[in-house]
């Protein structure tokens, strides 16, 4: 069982990326785009959520800073964020894949996958709650873990 620090420890804070840096502080237990959050997935049997954006505000204020979704994140996910401007190889890829599950694409794109890469589900931007017909972020990730 983590403690109440384990679970808001956010491994973004030495990233150089000032759009990685402004989600140091959400209390949504960030990784980079690294092998040690794979490999965490894989220990732990989680499912990944990955988030890929550059500047992307409402989803960020709507969610990652909602200590109940980062709370709920933090138990049954593990959480990646990247920043496509640095790591438009990533974007490219996982734009791809959001497109391809969804028939569309933008951003910011929130990918679903297993601990060794396979995406499962994919989206863009998830309001916090269920509305015009869409299903809600909290929604959401209650009914994928």
């Amino acid at each position: 069982m983590k403690t109440r620090g384990e679970i808001l420890k956010n491994h973004l804070k030495a990233e150089t990326s000032p759009y990685l840096l402004q989600h140091a502080d959400n209390p949504v237990d960030w990784y980079p785009w690294c092998d040690e959050a794979f490999e965490r997935a894989k220990e732990k049997d989680l499912p990944v959520f990955l988030s890929i954006c550059h500047w992307c505000h409402v989803m960020a204020h709507e969610s990652f800073e909602d200590p109940q979704i980062a709370e709920f994140l933090n138990r049954n996910f593990v959480s990646i964020k990247v920043d496509k401007e640095e790591r438009p190889d990533i974007d490219s890829i996982y734009m791809t894949v959001c497109q391809a599950l969804t028939g569309s694409g933008g951003w910011p794109p929130s990918i679903f996958m297993t601990p060794e890469q396979k995406p499962f589900f994919a989206g863009t931007y998830f309001s916090k709650t269920s509305r015009y017909g869409t299903i809600g972020f909290g929604e959401l990730l209650h009914a994928i873990s």
